[in-house]
């Protein structure tokens, strides 16, 4: 895993521009530790930041590629998981290889496929090639976007990097804050509207698409969506092609050459990942899987049981620990920390984020970093296989928005009311959904609950799920930590999208299918655990820190986001200790304390950032 950045102007001449080229990587040192290079002629200029997991010697970037007609040059982020089939056909084909890491590997199947090559790979990449015979600079992103890739245009140049913060180093290139990026802040926050940012005029690359850039211009294109079709195999068939698919994409990804372990939270998902994680490590004759969990100190003594997080981990963890024989390591973060650290999970996502369910995750990741360099975890099964509380309430499901962000008409209420007049939540909002919703391929053969299903799945697939993968890559790849996700490999989500509802959620229940499945191979109650969300803290000093925080803000007249806010709403938030706001501000976790440290977050964005205000 890496970072890397780029400028391609097909105008001008920018073989002046290493010093520029050279300031934006700088940016991404801490993806790349490792190495770092640079590939620069008249109208291209790439740079890259290494993080070292396979092939120490053979995977230097950019790498270079060149023949009697030109030549291609790669900057790559990412872990192809195909490489072994992709060598193979390529190998038929006359191409000969320098080492075994997927970047050459990568190179050269554009090199034979063109464009097409991201038709032909499974894995997590965002990537950039220039091909100097056809002068054109192709890039792409992985089918679920795990990994990130933004672009601008500024002066006919295109500009493009790992994260939005390395476009900044680029003159001329803006921090805007208009009235849509108010309402992706205010109104879809911590969520991101798939190809925007909160910047203005600051883009990603969608996930499954690619992008051509040449003397023409920016021309994108999708190449995967999932696609609808009536399920036709049995039960049993379901179930076995269902488990052979998550079997091999998590034997996949357990190559590496450098240390790999599993975040183990006790729960279905992440169980699941460490047992098949720990049989090949003593198939293999491997060393015993080491394991990783969080918890927060005090914990044990202030745990709430609600209907979200019925119970704690550590029980479920250590029966999985002592069923596998894993080696175990706990992370305890102390309470401060996790205030302490929101301005860091904030810079490393160039955006107010999850608050402490990111800076808990930016700190577990320091922690598991001091041994390990990639690690495996159980993230998107929920969204792949219904695990949310949504896909079975008929209050959610007939919200007409998004199930995971309802309250808004109080997110209206925290606005200016100046600001308000000029900026309509609500209106915005719906654009999205809707615009979201014609995307859904529905069958004519769809039960009406079976097309109900499938918008809600596309939905937090293309959403919720997003927001998460973020979270996990720039709180990961803040500490030179590589994360990977076998339930979100391709195959698996386009085989269960079109299992029927029934099925997958068998027997009434959030993942019931994947339960069963597991039955026979996991301890009962793991599998009949009911689903418990990412651990947070229940230290009521936590909530006296944010709201600490938050009070402070309000008191200086100087601080940027009481323009944008409703005082008067505010105060009865802090007074409230959060209550005010009646209902989670995203998803199942961000509730009073996390609103009032995304609002810190939301300052502490506007203070590092100063965006201009255009509303």
């Amino acid at each position: 895993m890496c970072g890397f950045v780029g400028i391609a102007d097909f105008k001008n001449n920018i073989s002046n521009k290493k010093e520029i080229l050279l300031n934006m990587n700088s940016t991404l040192s801490k993806r790349g530790p490792d190495e770092d290079g640079f590939y620069i002629n008249s109208h291209i200029a790439l740079a890259h930041k290494r993080l070292i997991v396979i092939d120490p010697d053979g995977g230097k970037q950019p790498m270079i590629e060149k023949f009697s007609y030109g030549e291609y040059v790669i900057v790559y982020n990412g872990q192809i998981y195909n490489t072994k089939e992709l060598k193979e056909t390529l190998t038929l084909n006359g191409f000969d290889f320098k080492g075994h890491c997927d970047t050459e590997i990568l190179l050269k199947s554009y090199i034979y496929y063109g464009n097409d090559v991201v038709k032909h790979l499974n894995g997590i990449f965002a990537f950039a090639i220039w091909n100097s015979r056809t002068k054109e600079l192709f890039l792409a992103r992985d089918h679920f976007g795990v990994k990130p890739l933004f672009y601008t245009i500024n002066n006919n140049a295109l500009i493009f990097a790992s994260e939005i913060k390395a476009l900044f180093k680029y003159p001329g290139v803006g921090k805007v804050l208009d009235n849509q990026g108010i309402c992706e802040l205010f109104g879809i926050g911590p969520a991101h509207t798939p190809g925007t940012t909160i910047f203005k005029n600051i883009c990603e690359i969608k996930p499954a698409h690619f992008a051509v850039y040449n003397s023409s211009g920016l021309h994108i294109e999708r190449y995967w969506k999932l696609h609808s079709k009536k399920h036709t195999d049995s039960f049993g068939t379901t179930c076995s092609k269902v488990e052979y698919l998550l079997h091999d994409a998590i034997t996949r990804q357990l190559v590496s050459d450098v240390p790999l372990c599993t975040f183990l939270s006790g729960g279905l998902d992440s169980s699941i990942i460490t047992k098949f994680a720990a049989d090949y490590c003593q198939k293999e004759g491997l060393p015993p899987l080491d394991t990783y969990s969080i918890d927060y100190v005090d914990n044990d003594k202030n745990f709430v049981k609600s209907d979200f997080q019925p119970n704690s981990d550590n029980y479920y963890i250590n029966l999985m620990n002592k069923n596998l024989h894993t080696n175990h390591h706990q992370i305890v973060i102390d309470t401060p920390e996790l205030a302490e650290y929101l301005e860091d999970a904030m810079i490393a996502r160039d955006m107010p984020g999850m608050a402490d369910i990111d800076s808990s995750l930016l700190l577990f990741c320091k922690n598991v970093k001091m041994e390990m360099t990639v690690s495996l975890t159980g993230e998107c099964a929920d969204e792949i296989f219904g695990g949310y509380p949504w896909f079975f309430r008929e209050d959610a499901l007939n919200s007409g928005t998004f199930p995971w962000s309802i309250a808004i008409d109080e997110r209206q209420k925290l606005l200016n009311p100046e600001i308000g007049k000029q900026v309509n939540l609500k209106n915005y909002i719906d654009y999205r959904y809707n615009e979201s919703l014609a995307e859904v391929e529905i069958l004519d053969t769809d039960s009406k609950e079976t097309a109900e299903k499938r918008k809600i799945s596309y939905l937090t697939l293309n959403w919720f799920m997003q927001t998460l993968l973020d979270r996990s890559d720039r709180m990961a790849m803040y500490n030179g930590l590589e994360l990977r996700v076998p339930f979100c490999d391709y195959r698996l989500a386009q085989y269960v999208w079109n299992i029927p509802w029934e099925i997958k959620a068998l027997k009434g229940r959030e993942k019931g299918l994947l339960r069963y499945i597991c039955k026979d191979f996991l301890p009962s109650e793991i599998v009949d655990r009911k689903k418990s969300p990412y651990p947070k803290t229940h230290n009521p000093t936590y909530l006296a820190k944010v709201k600490g925080m938050l009070s402070e803000i309000m008191k200086d007249k100087d601080a940027p986001i009481n323009s944008l806010l409703n005082r008067e709403c505010i105060l009865d938030i802090l007074a409230s200790d959060g209550s005010a706001f009646s209902r989670p501000w995203f998803g199942q976790l961000m509730t009073g304390p996390q609103l009032m440290a995304y609002l810190c977050q939301v300052n502490m964005w506007l203070e590092r950032y100063q965006p201009k205000i255009e509303i």
